[in-house]
């Protein structure tokens, strides 16, 4: 029997390429004779642009930069495609990960890093850059991005304000005059591992805000901000930053950069899967088994799981997705794409306790679903 292991990572946990590791380890274990495929998956969240470097063995270039905070950091991107391609990750620049508890303040920080890898990559002579925006700190529309590729802002007095949140209550103009040119020849695509737009009640400072540290009195200021920043795109550029879809990826720096740079933001997932060849590794298979650390109603906004069910549903090949939690109701639409949902935790255990036996907790199913294949 052929399977193709094909996880996204378990968040704060594994990544993805350990997990489908795990899994292979316990079929293997198992009375199943087969033969495992190993091809981990991503969204365009955290962990995304290190599977593409990966995929397409790309060359790791190292740059000074800053976190969310503008303290001094080392980060990476990709160069692929004969050094035509920069693969960049958000969250090693911007990330929530380089930040501890104490320090999450969306209202000061800033993507200012993620736009010094860019220019950066734009050093290279790149003419196109694959951007994966998930785990950032900020929920700053995008502004620390444009500052660090040479726009400015300013209030209605015409004094300069600094690109975080928290200085840009009077925002009124955006001068893009000072924009390094070269940015605008280059084709950007954005990953977005979430469909959420930029406002409203499933917008960026609202759905994820609280989860960069926002307080419930920030998150209305982030919306006025958000607000007022799209309703300035649209006089200057034409652009309705709060219509498009996506436009909620990385508290907003997506859609701040599709306003002013001409980015294209896409589907994270279903665009990992045609960049990697996802479609070709399915010949021949009798199995895939997918997962990540939640399949919920969440999982159908975009997530890898539910784009690696359907490209395999269209070749009838059955689906297992494996979570450390699923809450998949009988007859929901979780089921019209996985043919078996199993939770790798076999009783209930505080989360804690949950992240640190997910390896275990994987291979030992992964044994169990092999040894019911092998009777099936």
């Amino acid at each position: 029997m052929n399977i193709l292991i094909a996880p996204n990572a378990f968040k704060n946990s594994l990544d993805a390429k350990s997990v489908a590791e795990a899994i292979a380890e316990g079929l293997n274990q198992s009375s199943l004779s087969c033969c495992c495929h190993i091809f981990p998956v991503a969204d365009g969240g955290d962990g995304t642009g290190r599977l593409l470097i990966e995929h397409f063995k790309g060359e790791r270039i190292s740059t000074r930069t800053h976190d969310a905070l503008g303290r001094p950091v080392t980060a990476q991107f990709g160069l692929a495609d004969n050094g035509h391609t920069a693969i960049i990750e958000m969250a090693d620049a911007s990330g929530l990960h380089l930040l501890n508890t104490a320090e999450l303040n969306p209202m000061q920080a800033s993507s200012y890093g993620t736009g010094e890898l860019i220019k950066a990559a734009l050093n290279k002579n790149i003419n196109r850059v694959i951007i994966a925006m998930g785990g950032s700190a900020t929920v700053d529309g995008g502004v620390g991005i444009l500052s660090a590729l040479g726009i400015k802002f300013f209030n209605r007095q015409g004094d300069e304000l600094a690109p975080a949140p928290a200085a840009l209550g009077d925002l009124h103009y955006v001068d893009t005059s000072n924009l390094d040119q070269r940015i605008l020849n280059v084709e950007i695509a954005i990953l977005c591992d979430v469909d959420n737009q930029l406002l409203g009640p499933q917008g960026a400072a609202t759905m994820f805000g609280p989860q960069k540290g926002a307080s419930p009195d920030d998150v209305v200021k982030l919306n006025m901000f958000l607000n007022n920043l799209a309703a300035i795109a649209l006089k200057q550029t034409g652009k309705d930053m709060a219509a498009i879809k996506h436009s909620g990826t990385a508290g907003g720096a997506a859609v701040g950069m599709y306003a002013f740079l001409n980015a294209r933001l896409v589907a994270g997932a279903d665009n990992f899967l045609k960049l990697t060849g996802f479609n070709e590794a399915l010949q021949d298979i009798d199995v895939v088994i997918t997962g990540e650390g939640s399949i919920d109603e969440q999982t159908l906004h975009g997530k890898a799981p539910v784009a690696v069910a359907m490209m395999a549903n269209q070749k009838n090949i059955k689906v297992i997705g494996l979570a450390g939690k699923v809450l998949a109701e009988p007859g929901g639409q979780l089921n019209r794409w996985f043919n078996k949902l199993i939770s790798i935790n076999k009783t209930q255990v505080d989360l804690e306790t949950a992240l640190k036996n997910t390896r275990q907790n994987l291979v030992s199913t992964a044994k169990e679903i092999g040894d019911w294949l092998a009777n099936a």
